[in-house]
C-alpha cells in the first residue's frame, strides 16, 4: 500500500511527488504518456522563473531527475478506475494491476480535442498530429492543413509555414483539402478527467472542482495542475498546485 498515488507525471504531478517524498511518504506516480506532460515538446520556454530560456524537455528532465532521486516510483500504466476502499483509503485500478493508497492526487492535465466525426472521415488514413513542433519536420516540402481558429492554430501555422510547401487553414467542420498530406489539429484541449466523474465533482467542461487549496469534493482526493478549475494555467501555477496538493494530502494522512 502506498501513502499517496499521483495520477499524472506532468509538472504538477512531479512537483507533488517531490514534496511528498521529502516528507517521507511512499509515492506511486502513474502516467500513460510522456513524463513531463505537454510542455516536453516546447522548443523554448521563456516564462519559467530562474531561466531566461530553456527547452521543455530540459526543464521537465531536471524535475523528473529530482523526483526519481528522491525515490518516487513511476509506472507507465493507464488508470481505468478509482474508488474508495471498504477499509478506508482508495483502490486504483490500471491496465496492469491494482494499487491501494491512503490519498490520491489527480494531475492528469488536459488532452487535445478531437476532430469532428465529419473531419475525421475526411482525413481518412492521413496522419493526424496535435503538435507542429513535434511532427512538422516529417512533412517538409509537402502541403499540410491546420484545423482551428485560436492562438494555438496561429502558432502552428506560423511554425509550419517555414517547413511545409503549403499550409491550409480551416475551421472546425470545414472540408479538409484533398492534397494535404497531414492534418494538424489545434482546436483546443479538454481535461483528462472522465475516469474520476463518479469520485469527485466536475464542472460542465469536465474540470475537477477545487479551489486554491486543491481539495476536491471527496476527502482524501486532491487535484493539481491544468485539470483543476482555475483562471490561469501556466507552468508556475502547475508547480504551485503540486506543492499545495501534496501539503494537503500530507495533512489528510496525518
Amino acid at each position: 500500500m502506498y501513502d499517496i498515488v499521483i495520477i499524472g507525471a506532468g509538472i504538477a504531478g512531479m512537483t507533488a511527488a517531490i514534496y511528498a517524498r521529502r516528507a517521507g511518504k511512499s509515492v506511486l506516480v502513474l502516467e500513460t504518456g510522456v513524463c513531463g506532460g505537454q510542455i516536453v515538446s516546447a522548443l523554448e520556454v521563456w516564462n519559467y522563473p530562474g531561466f531566461a530560456k530553456i527547452s521543455g524537455a530540459k526543464l521537465t528532465g531536471e524535475i523528473s531527475h529530482q523526483m526519481n532521486n528522491l525515490g518516487a516510483e513511476l509506472k507507465y500504466e493507464e488508470v481505468l478506475a478509482v474508488a474508495k476502499s471498504d477499509g478506508g483509503g482508495f483502490e486504483v485500478k490500471t491496465d496492469e494491476g491494482e494499487y491501494a493508497c491512503g490519498a490520491i492526487i489527480i494531475a492528469t492535465g488536459t488532452e487535445p480535442r478531437k476532430l469532428s466525426e465529419k473531419q475525421a472521415k475526411d482525413a481518412g488514413e492521413r496522419p493526424i498530429s496535435h503538435c507542429a513542433t513535434c511532427d512538422g519536420a516529417l512533412y517538409k516540402g509537402k502541403p499540410v492543413v491546420v484545423v482551428g481558429s485560436g492562438n494555438t492554430a496561429k502558432h502552428e501555422i506560423k511554425y509550419l509555414e517555414g517547413i511545409a510547401a503549403k499550409v491550409y487553414h480551416i475551421h472546425h467542420d470545414e472540408p479538409i483539402p484533398k492534397d494535404a498530406v497531414a492534418v494538424f489539429v489545434a482546436i483546443g484541449r479538454v481535461p483528462a478527467t472522465t475516469v474520476f466523474k463518479d469520485l469527485v465533482d466536475l464542472d460542465v467542461d469536465g474540470y475537477v472542482v477545487a479551489g486554491e487549496n486543491c481539495r476536491t469534493s471527496c476527502p482524501g482526493v486532491f487535484v493539481a495542475g491544468d485539470c483543476r478549475t482555475k483562471d490561469v494555467r501556466q507552468l508556475v501555477t502547475a508547480v504551485a498546485d503540486g506543492a499545495v496538493a501534496a501539503g494537503a494530502a500530507l495533512r489528510y494522512l496525518g
